[in-house]
């Protein structure tokens, strides 16, 4: 095979095949570029608004957050219904068969 057949190859080819190799490979060098610009841009956002919560604390390296406990030693329930008289009701059972909150009558 030489020369001759690649060059006689090269002019068999349609221009719409041409075409679509040329578009493919400048789709595909687009979207790389794309996808490296994403990467990058996403690494320089998240140093810079990290940086920028760290400086918004009222006084850094403080967490604020508060926790609690109930002062009950036994085991309860929480139930929440669609049926009680509203969506934030609560309805908590106790071991020993109290209830508190909103609880239907325990015959129900």
């Amino acid at each position: 095979m030489g020369f001759d057949d690649e060059e006689e190859r090269f002019r068999e080819r349609s221009l719409l095949e041409i075409a679509s190799g040329s578009v493919l490979r400048i789709a595909l060098l687009f979207g790389s570029v794309a996808v490296a610009i994403a990467l990058f841009t996403a690494q320089v956002l998240d140093h810079r608004l990290g940086r920028d919560m760290a400086r918004s604390t009222v006084v850094p390296g403080i967490d604020y957050t508060a926790t609690g406990s109930i002062g009950y030693d036994g085991t309860y329930t929480v139930r929440r219904s669609v049926l009680q008289s509203s969506p934030d009701a609560v309805c908590i059972i106790r071991d020993n068969g109290g209830r508190s909150g909103d609880c239907p009558p325990a015959g129900r």
